[in-house]
């Protein structure tokens, strides 16, 4: 696969995609001389005073943050769930609305990659936020420029007519990596997987090694994905924003919510997405990881390190948080379940889910 896709990036951008490096090494170099710094400090006058014993409490405590800062740090982020659109198009643009003060303005790749400088952020799949065909290849000709977005998920509905022409078309360009199809666009997942042309349509997109991402998760749809994946069970799946879902909560609807989900849990061609984590309750937003654990575990128990990825779904975030506070919580929970499983859901996960282009020596590869 390797060898494909450096002719296919070859072929499509060039060869300045390759010699793009962004990764942030300042806290590797810069913690070897804090920690050296505070040896000199132990001899200084500045602390003749001070109580030998409480220092060197004070000074674990501070290079243990450092070591923490670090580790995380150093785990490159491929962010599964980002949205472009530029409101200055003349043809516009079908969301955000107008009257949306904080979405209404670019979402560019440029704006992006500064928001995330020195976040480890690394790349990022773009998910559709238009149900407007010519869309698709404004979006591809849009990522082409920078090479921070490493696939894209586009809108094509797969009981068209003209589905298959489409999906070919557009994935002669390397980039583009699934389509998305859910409770998004007036459309209706459970009730397109009875007619044949649209299971005809999935299979195509399983035949061609893509995925499909589906949108805005409730009950129904989870049990729709359960029949979906019957229907066609060599088409992997990406359930996006699970963690701001709430489930049913007592009786029979529990209980099948419950049961489709282990079912899906069961099944290692579908991942989830850890997006859309913050809420707000009350008027505010919690920033304690605690208030959102019982939720993320239940999803983690479910579906194991092996098959979740992390999305922002920037900048729709920004109704809720700032970039770098979300992503902070995230970073938070995942890395208390280890190293190993951090670099699992931050980017190895995403390769097995896409299959996605790598364009900068920044970007990881697996072995």
């Amino acid at each position: 696969m390797a060898s494909f896709q450096q002719t296919a990036l070859s072929d499509q951008f060039g060869n300045s995609g390759a010699e793009k490096l962004n990764a942030d090494r300042s806290s590797e170099r810069q913690l070897p001389e804090f920690l050296s710094n505070l040896s000199s400090l132990e001899t200084s006058d500045t602390i003749a005073s001070m109580n030998r014993r409480i220092f060197l409490g004070v000074a674990a405590v501070i290079a243990g943050k450092a070591m923490s800062a670090q580790t995380s740090s150093s785990i490159p982020i491929i962010d599964t769930h980002i949205h472009l659109f530029d409101p200055r198009r003349p043809q516009g643009i079908p969301w955000p609305p107008k009257d949306d003060a904080i979405l209404y303005r670019p979402a560019l790749p440029e704006r992006y990659r500064k928001l995330t400088e020195g976040l480890g952020v690394v790349g990022a799949i773009e998910v559709e936020c238009s149900p407007w065909l010519e869309d698709n290849q404004w979006v591809l000709d849009v990522a082409a420029k920078d090479p921070i977005i490493v696939g894209t998920v586009g809108d094509l509905e797969p009981g068209k007519p003209d589905f298959r022409k489409q999906l070919e078309r557009f994935h002669r360009n390397p980039l583009f990596r699934g389509i998305r199809y859910g409770n998004l666009w007036g459309r209706n997942l459970t009730e397109e997987l009875a007619k044949p042309k649209f299971i005809s349509g999935l299979k195509a997109v399983a035949e061609a090694d893509l995925e499909l991402d589906t949108a805005n998760p409730d009950a129904a749809l989870i049990a729709a994905v359960v029949r979906l994946t019957d229907r066609v069970p060599n088409l992997r799946v990406v359930i996006d924003h699970l963690p701001q879902f709430n489930p049913p909560t007592q009786g029979k609807a529990r209980a099948e919510y419950e049961a489709n989900l282990r079912e899906l849990g069961k099944r290692p061609q579908v991942y989830v997405k850890i997006s859309e984590v913050l809420r707000r309750v009350n008027g505010r937003v919690p920033q304690d990881v605690n208030f959102y654990r019982p939720r993320l575990d239940e999803i983690w128990d479910t579906f194991g390190e092996n098959r979740l990825m992390y999305g922002s779904d920037w900048p729709n975030s920004d109704h809720i948080e700032t970039y770098p506070q979300e992503l902070t919580l995230v970073r938070e929970y995942v890395l208390g379940k280890g190293r190993a499983a951090a670099e699992k859901v931050f980017w190895k996960n995403s390769i097995a889910a896409y299959r996605w282009i790598r364009r900068a020596i920044s970007q990881p590869q697996l072995a």
